[in-house]
């Protein structure tokens, strides 16, 4: 449903959650708060700043910003990363626009406090790098899906900030030891939804670093990983004709037939019924 934010006249600083312009969908989640926003009409909104750090996803439109002495032009399908409490004000253009915004609580900040990383410098993203592609998997796993995966949207959250606050990556050609633990976990304890707390005490070191890392030696992220693998799994119980799609679904870890069958037909690219219906022989 879309609600459109009142703000008060001479108000400056924006809570969490709280945008000029309308909003069509919220969730919080992982320790963030995920808004769809529209400005359906042109117009110059007033000076103002933001109680929690956010990133924006310009999805269509263009949008203007005046932030700090710079005056700068989105297009869309641009990103920009914003830190708490900077004033900037904003110019929407004719045809209005739509904003996927992620703000982060501080949880996130004492995260990254703890790697030395800080989420006190603006950045952006106009030309379609990792930061963009990560937002955007954000958004998929978020609005484009009826239920969000926990380790997924942790998974990605610990990415994006980690860019955002510029925190280095030590280069290794080959993985760490550690690596070896969390994908012996990760298949040994495939149904029973791990965390990324619990992820990263296994291996022993931080879960933004753990994020990070997996995502370059295993080429994707740790939540899409641990789906593959409890899809892969629902294959293999495909194959035993009188075991039912609901009795499956909970041996997955999912929450439900229907969630069980949306997540299957994303990585394999059919129903489970499908699938089976291919797969076994024809009696």
């Amino acid at each position: 449903m879309t609600k459109t934010q009142h703000i008060p006249a001479g108000e400056s600083r924006l809570q969490s959650g709280q945008f000029f312009g309308a909003i069509r969908h919220r969730l919080e989640h992982s320790g963030a708060v995920f808004s769809d926003l529209r400005h359906p009409v042109p117009r110059k909104l007033p000076m103002h700043s933001h109680e929690l750090p956010f990133f924006g996803l310009l999805l269509s439109g263009f949008y203007g910003e005046r932030y700090g002495r710079q005056q700068k032009q989105f297009p869309p399908m641009s990103l920009m990363f914003r830190p708490a409490g900077i004033p900037h004000q904003d110019e929407i253009a004719p045809g209005g626009l739509r904003f996927f915004h992620v703000e982060l609580r501080p949880g996130w900040k004492a995260r990254l406090a703890e790697c030395s990383g800080k989420l006190d410098q603006g950045c952006e993203d106009t030309r379609g790098g990792p930061l963009f592609w990560l937002t955007m998997q954000l958004f998929r796993e978020t609005f484009a899906v009826e239920q969000a995966d926990p380790l997924c949207v942790e998974g990605l959250l610990a990415e994006v900030t980690a860019l955002a606050a510029r925190l280095p990556l030590e280069e290794k050609r080959d993985a760490p030891v550690w690596l070896a633990r969390v994908l012996d976990k990760l298949h040994a304890e495939r149904c029973a939804r791990a965390t990324l707390d619990d992820l990263s005490a296994a291996a022993g070191v931080h879960p933004v670093h753990l994020s990070r890392v997996f995502r370059r030696f295993q080429r994707e992220g740790i939540g899409e990983y641990a789906r593959r693998l409890r899809i892969r799994t629902a294959c293999r119980y495909l194959f035993e004709r009188e075991l039912p799609l609901t009795e499956i679904s909970l041996l997955t870890g999912f929450a439900d037939q229907s969630h069980f069958t949306r997540e299957f037909r994303r990585v394999a690219g059919l129903t489970p019924h499908a699938f089976r219906s291919q797969l076994l022989p024809a009696c």
